[in-house]
């Protein structure tokens, strides 16, 4: 299936780097983390990317242009005439089509943007640009393929340093708690959508807020609970998270690095 990421975000939580280059471009290890993400995607066969464009997309379509695989991986480089043969690819059968969606777009309006690209595809997926998970996400198509719901989404526990309040109307608390000990879950993206999903959106509504309701008084919309492990680069602080993982080699979203099984 076709694989949508939107990626024309501003990062304004993300200052120290979002300055210079977009959200999607910034690092996580020697790569950056959209690579990660089309890397896992890859690894379960969908291998077909739409790039939605914005804040410096230009950087985006230079570094996929300019990419070499011998920057990243293992190579024989044969002297003096300087050629360099790869022992290994991330890349290989990659298609990805790259689309200026708009420097102020929506999720909704960079949709409805490649709605054309989309038009033969009965199902698609689409995500965020900064969030990484083990998710195995050819079980979590599977459900979605078997139910009669135009849309479904990933729900995961929100940042454990958050804590749950409970208050009355007169301001007294009854109960603190971890937020992630509550039955609390949040929209983690890895959206399956059917091509229905067009219908649901007017024009300039955010995806996941007037369509999706639209869709969830239909009973059209469904999740994937996941307790297992899934990030988002956010803030300054999640990007050094990942690093830390990186270096220690602790990186549960590289699921292509697992044994077969």
């Amino acid at each position: 299936m076709k694989v949508v990421l939107f990626c024309g975000g501003l990062g304004t939580r993300l200052r120290e780097h979002s300055e210079t280059i977009p959200k999607p471009l910034v690092p996580v290890g020697y790569r950056p983390i959209i690579w990660h993400l089309m890397r896992y995607y890859a690894h379960f066969g969908h291998r077909d990317f739409i790039l939605c464009l914005g804040y410096r997309g230009d950087l985006i379509r230079e570094y996929f242009l300019n990419y070499r695989d011998c920057m990243s991986n293992n190579f024989t480089l044969s002297l003096p005439r300087g050629e360099v043969t790869p022992l290994e690819s991330d890349v290989e059968d990659w298609r990805i089509t790259f689309m200026d969606t708009g420097m102020h777009a929506n999720l909704g309006q960079r949709l409805m943007r490649v709605r054309h690209l989309l038009k033969d595809e009965p199902m698609f997926l689409a995500n965020y640009s900064d969030g990484l998970s083990d998710l195995d996400l050819s079980d979590h198509i599977a459900h979605f393929r078997r139910s009669d719901a135009t849309a479904s989404f990933l729900a995961v526990r929100p940042a454990q340093s958050f804590h749950s309040v409970a208050i009355d109307d007169d301001g007294v608390v009854r109960s603190i708690e971890p937020i992630h000990g509550a039955d609390i879950w949040v929209n983690g993206g890895y959206f399956c959508l059917r091509n229905e999903v067009f219908d649901a959106i007017h024009e300039g509504e955010e995806l996941v807020e007037q369509p999706f309701q639209r869709l969830l008084a239909l009973g059209k919309v469904t999740a994937r609970k996941h307790d297992g492990f899934w990030a988002a680069m956010d803030t300054f602080k999640d990007k050094i998270t990942f690093d830390r993982m990186e270096a220690k080699g602790e990186c549960p979203w590289m699921v292509w690095r697992k044994p077969a099984g």
